[in-house]
């Protein structure tokens, strides 16, 4: 392998960091935004909801991995499940709000 072979892999190897790094924030906010938005989104409504958090979370896992390749399995799980209960503690208390503005006082 020559310098500039050498050099070229290791740009591309950079981009694919750089793509991989945005593209899992970029889920994250996406995945936080449709799991606790109160807007009805008739894409994620008309699907079967495990299908739903089975894909998110893959997809998540693989971009984590991409990313963060110097964490264990171990890591990489406690981040997702971190996150997941952080979408559950939101999505409570989202619609906890929700009910009592409707709640006759």
């Amino acid at each position: 392998m020559t310098k500039n072979e050498a050099i070229k892999l290791i740009n591309k190897n950079i981009q694919i960091n750089k793509i991989s790094k945005y593209s899992f924030y970029i889920c994250i906010i996406a995945i936080e935004y449709l799991a606790t938005t109160t807007q009805t989104i008739e894409v994620v409504e008309n699907s079967w909801d495990k299908a739903n958090h089975f894909i998110a979370f893959m997809v998540l896992y693989i971009l984590l991995s991409f990313e963060y390749k110097h964490l264990s399995l171990i890591k990489k799980i406690v981040i997702l499940l971190a996150f997941a209960v952080q979408i559950e503690i939101v999505q409570y208390f989202t619609h906890l709000s929700f009910n009592l503005d409707v709640m006759p006082i």
